[in-house]
């Protein structure tokens, strides 16, 4: 449920700003809610998480109130700022926050159960390969990060770029 809500929270505040780009106000008031809304719903699920895991999960609780804390407290702070942002009307440096909130949610969560990958004794260390192997995937995908990355950025420039004529948009045709 915290996955998906997740996701439906960023892809809101990312459409915002892109709603708002285009000048497409009734976009922007939609998004606008949806981003607020699942806000909060996706931050009352954390809290609620976390008191199913201090039940549940005692170890990896305490290990969330002590090493994992500062992400925590770090995700706890960057989704309130991103939900001031958003009501405030701040859409581009929402974006930042909110990402913020989400990954460290994700660290906080590695922390807390590092070095055990999977309860009781799996560590990442038992469960890493062969380290022939990871350096060749390392070396892969560095070669790959090298070709795609430049033209992801372009990708990512051309289309977040204002368009010259209004007019040539998909949403003011309404198409």
């Amino acid at each position: 449920m915290l996955a998906i809500g997740v996701c439906a929270y960023l892809a809101a505040v990312y459409l915002i700003h892109d709603a708002r780009r285009v000048n497409a106000d009734d976009l922007v008031a939609q998004f606008r809610r949806r981003a607020l809304a699942t806000g909060v719903l996706v931050g009352a699920a954390a809290v609620a998480g976390l008191a199913v895991v201090a039940a549940d999960a005692p170890d990896l609780f305490a290990d969330l109130r002590g090493r994992a804390l500062p992400l925590v407290l770090l995700s706890l702070a960057a989704g309130i700022v991103s939900l001031v942002l958003i009501t405030t009307g701040r859409y581009r440096l929402v974006r930042v926050t909110a990402a913020l909130a989400v990954a460290a949610v994700l660290w906080a969560w590695g922390a807390a159960q590092y070095p055990v990958l999977l309860s009781p004794d799996l560590t990442v260390a038992e469960a890493a390969g062969d380290p022939t192997v990871l350096t060749t995937v390392l070396v892969v995908l560095g070669v790959g990060a090298l070709l795609l990355a430049p033209s992801l950025l372009w990708l990512f420039s051309l289309f977040q770029t204002s368009r010259r004529h209004a007019d040539t948009s998909p949403l003011k045709r309404g198409t």
